[in-house]
């Protein structure tokens, strides 16, 4: 089924006049021999950053949804500057997976099973992985050492940005899911 921000992403370049090709990622081999020219940007979920990477040309623009979001409802430096620090996290360190909105969880969960897998592969141990849904944002952001925010598909910038303004003055760095696994995945 089609999240959210599948839905919203071809809006903006049917506006620009742009044509949208849209296709699953098994697909995406053929569609690209379709195509009569390169695409002028290929979009993905962030969960298959590293399939369609292994697909694209290395010279065809990629990025995800969930970083088109941040660039439109976040502060994308502030998110790629946080990325960073994933490359510090220790094994026992908390970190803060941070979800706008209170959906049901399955059983690969992007935020509450692949990141947390994904992080824990990466610094060689376990981590505290704290999940925050819907409103449960944490007033003390000081234990952690990083928060990964969502997309924030159905968050308002407003919420966004509040969180964002909160974790800098905590000084704890904040990155979302799509450049959290841009970092984790090497792309």
């Amino acid at each position: 089924p089609l999240i959210l921000p599948h839905r919203q992403a071809p809006r903006e370049p049917l506006a620009l006049g742009c044509l949208p090709v849209c296709c699953h990622p098994d697909g995406l081999r053929r569609a690209l021999d379709g195509l009569s020219a390169p695409p002028a940007l290929t979009i993905t979920d962030s969960q298959a950053f590293a399939k369609v990477n292994a697909i694209l040309p290395p010279s065809y623009p990629l990025t995800s949804f969930s970083i088109l979001l941040a660039g439109a409802k976040g502060d994308i430096r502030t998110f790629v500057d946080s990325a960073k620090a994933i490359g510090t996290l220790q094994p026992g360190d908390r970190v803060l997976i941070a979800e706008a909105c209170t959906h049901v969880p399955d059983t690969e969960d992007i935020g509450r099973v692949k990141i947390p897998n994904l992080l824990r592969k990466k610094v060689g141990g376990d981590l505290e992985v704290t999940i925050a849904a819907g409103n449960d944002f944490p007033d003390d952001l000081t234990p952690y050492r990083l928060i990964i925010q969502c997309g924030g598909c159905v968050a308002t910038e407003r919420l966004l940005r509040s969180r964002i303004k909160k974790a800098l003055l905590a000084g704890v760095p904040i990155t979302n899911y799509g450049i959290a696994l841009a970092a984790l995945t090497g792309i």
